[in-house]
């Protein structure tokens, strides 16, 4: 017997969190606009939206959306490599702490953190339309979420 389980771009029912950086706002605000609109789109039944001040925050905010009962989180962040290596410290470990919350909390957490090289780069990923990360990045939260909800039976 197989069973495959798939996930529904139905979000009706869900409740999706957005943990979303202040830093880069410009760029930042665009992907949580995409974001937004995508979930609507895929009539998700609550969005609730946490600002903290930058992708450092990110893995905390996800966890806090998560306990305060996100059925899944999105994680929307930017990071322009600059002179030092304090970029890739930032990218690597915003990264490896949404990758924990999702894997202690069996809750996705979607991945929109930018890793760029510049900021014409990080507008690109951020443009109106599906190629901005932040629509990427609904879609896979409500798959995700619809497909583990199926697989459990709720």
């Amino acid at each position: 017997m197989i069973r495959v389980v798939e996930g529904s771009k139905s979000g009706a029912g869900l409740h999706v969190g957005i943990a979303v950086a202040s830093w880069n706002q410009g760029i930042t605000d665009r992907l949580l606009q995409g974001a937004v609109d995508r979930l609507q789109e895929m009539e998700v039944t609550e969005i609730t939206i946490l600002r903290v001040p930058g992708a450092l925050e990110l893995p905390v905010a996800a966890k806090s959306l998560i306990t305060n009962g996100c059925d899944a989180a999105i994680a929307i962040g930017t990071v322009v490599k600059g002179d030092t290596d304090h970029y890739e410290i930032v990218v690597r470990e915003s990264t490896a702490g949404i990758a924990a919350v999702a894997l202690e909390s069996g809750i996705p957490v979607a991945n929109a953190i930018l890793a760029v090289h510049d900021y014409g780069q990080a507008l690109e990923r951020a443009g109106e339309g599906p190629a901005n990360k932040g629509v990427e990045a609904a879609e896979a939260a409500v798959l995700s979420a619809t497909a583990i909800r199926d697989l459990s039976g709720a």
